[in-house]
């Protein structure tokens, strides 16, 4: 029986790697078969790829490096790439912009902030989504996820100020096992010297405020020294560069971190949820 065509559409690096790896693979005098057989592959699975009838996958790009990069590191720069293509189309313009971000505010008040989730977290708050995505695009979306975590590590340092709302904590995604974990490494994060975490209280609107009733907030520092505001909601986004518009989003968010616990509190909140003896 023929094999059914891809529905998923292809981007331009997925369409570029099956190019060089045909063009690399004749290049060697090697059938789809051979370099499968090198690679860990069916000759049918390089045809596919070849043919985008199954785009390139991530493990796929490290055994074409490995088999057919030469020390090149060209697949090892589309593995990036493809990452960042693989994000909803809506978040890759901002996904650029974070990863070069020098200083980060965040608040978040539905769910974990994506830079400080699990991957079990994020695997099942993704697969529960509407509408429900392929096994397969959520393995794409995790790892896509997964992959912005680089950013903790880069040699020049983010500064990133994380607010999150106590009901984010509260909210069980996926199992209780899964949650627990998620709130240990949320602690985990907290410990980090470029990582200020604070929870927003439920109860901070008794003062007669609550600074975070407009929602979700994501503020960047620019390696310019520029600001800009990121807003998303329903699979909508928008990037915000007017400066009297982002000045108040600073200045909301200022409030927002004010009346939140403050660190030391905020992980001992964090750590007597996930069960912690202190």
């Amino acid at each position: 029986m023929a094999r059914a065509e891809n529905k998923e559409p292809v981007g331009p690096v997925a369409r570029m790697a099956a190019t060089v790896a045909r063009r690399m693979r004749l290049k060697r005098g090697l059938t789809q078969d051979q370099l499968g057989a090198l690679m860990g592959y069916t000759g049918a699975a390089i045809s596919a790829m070849e043919r985008l009838l199954h785009p390139v996958s991530d493990e796929m790009l490290l055994q074409l490096e490995r088999v057919l990069g030469g020390g090149t590191g060209i697949f090892e720069e589309m593995r990036d790439l493809l990452r960042l293509e693989r994000l909803p189309e809506q978040f890759r313009g901002y996904a650029q912009i974070e990863q070069k971000a020098l200083a980060l505010w965040l608040y978040a008040n539905h769910v974990v902030h994506g830079l400080f989730q699990t991957e079990a977290y994020a695997r099942a708050l993704i697969a529960g989504g509407y509408p429900e995505p392929t096994p397969e695009r959520v393995e794409e979306l995790v790892m896509a996820r997964m992959a912005r975590k680089a950013l903790f590590e880069r040699k020049r340092v983010c500064e990133i100020e994380l607010v999150l709302d106590e009901s984010v904590l509260r909210r069980p995604i996926g199992s209780e096992e899964i949650m627990r974990e998620q709130l240990l490494y949320l602690a985990e994060c907290a410990r980090r010297r470029n990582v200020n975490l604070q929870v927003l209280p439920l109860d901070a609107g008794l003062g007669g405020e609550y600074a975070g009733d407009r929602g979700a907030l994501e503020i960047v520092e620019t390696p310019a020294h520029d600001r800009v505001t990121y807003l998303e909601i329903q699979g909508e986004s928008m990037l915000v560069t007017d400066r009297a518009k982002v000045s108040i989003h600073t200045q909301r968010y200022a409030k927002i971190r004010a009346q939140a616990l403050d660190p030391r509190k905020s992980l001992g909140l964090i750590e007597e949820l996930a069960g912690v003896d202190r």
